[in-house]
């Protein structure tokens, strides 16, 4: 049998229902800001950067430029006697020189950068020049000869792969060289024969070129032109000279050169690629 107090209802059902929520809420409030203490704070993640563009250097497009540097040809001489001898014509050798001096001048071309880093091109370049030499004759000591060579011609394709602004090339193709050759007399230096020739040739180089700010380029470039053997006929009173009916010369020249060059047209760079990480 229960007995019930005096002055005391008991809580209905829906009281003790209301008053364990309200505590189990002040408990979720009290404890929150523990867990929110103890917990470590999230850093900030920046979005991410985007890699930098790295231009392509494009050798593609005409150019034009001036070149100097240093030249040397290489000589050898032969003299063929005027009269036959009984045992036939005897040629005569007078020894070889080297003659070597200033380059100035120019190039005009055109390149062509296919697929990836190979390059193409065709150039037209023109040297004046100053190779030039005087010597006694080993035949004749009264008489002395004296050969320059006063301008230079190469006509060329060319070959080449490029890393970016760099550019490394051969170069082969036709040479040209004008020549005068003389001959004077040793004591006084007047002059008592003298011939002039255009001569064709080979030739073949090599060269590095560096584009340091866009459409220009500076370079160094060596070619070897082999120019073959050039006859010379004399015609003169002088008996000394008039004993040569032929002189034959063959010439070497190397010719080392810096260059800059000018590209018109068009962008210093090709399609930008972006960097991968």
């Amino acid at each position: 049998m229960v007995t019930k107090l005096p002055g005391r209802t008991p809580p209905s059902a829906g009281m003790k229902k209301l008053l364990l929520g309200t505590v189990g809420l002040i408990a979720l409030g009290a404890v929150s800001p523990v867990f929110a203490a103890d917990m470590a704070a999230r850093p900030y993640a920046p979005p991410p950067v985007a890699a930098p563009i790295a231009p392509i250097y494009d050798w593609t497009g005409f150019y034009i430029g001036v070149n100097g540097g240093w030249g040397n040809s290489h000589n050898c001489w032969n003299f063929d006697p005027a009269f036959v001898t009984p045992g036939g014509l005897v040629v005569t050798g007078d020894g070889c020189r080297d003659r070597s001096g200033g380059l100035f001048g120019g190039q005009v071309g055109y390149r062509w950068q296919g697929p990836g880093q190979f390059v193409f091109g065709l150039e037209a370049q023109g040297d004046w020049a100053d190779l030039s030499n005087s010597r006694v004759s080993l035949l004749d000591p009264t008489l002395s000869t004296s050969t320059k060579t006063d301008a230079i011609g190469l006509f060329t394709a060319q070959f080449g792969w490029a890393w970016n602004a760099a550019l490394l090339y051969v170069k082969g193709g036709a040479a040209v060289t004008n020549n005068t050759f003389t001959i004077f007399d040793t004591l006084t230096g007047v002059g008592l024969a003298s011939a002039s020739a255009t001569r064709w040739g080979g030739a073949l180089g090599v060269g590095f070129e560096y584009g340091f700010a866009p459409n220009w380029s500076i370079g160094a470039e060596y070619d070897h032109l082999w120019m073959g053997t050039a006859n010379n006929s004399f015609s003169v009173v002088d008996p000394r000279v008039a004993g040569i009916l032929n002189n034959r010369i063959s010439q070497d020249v190397d010719m080392f050169t810096l260059r800059i060059n000018y590209r018109f047209g068009g962008y210093p760079y090709g399609a930008p690629v972006a960097a991968r990480y």
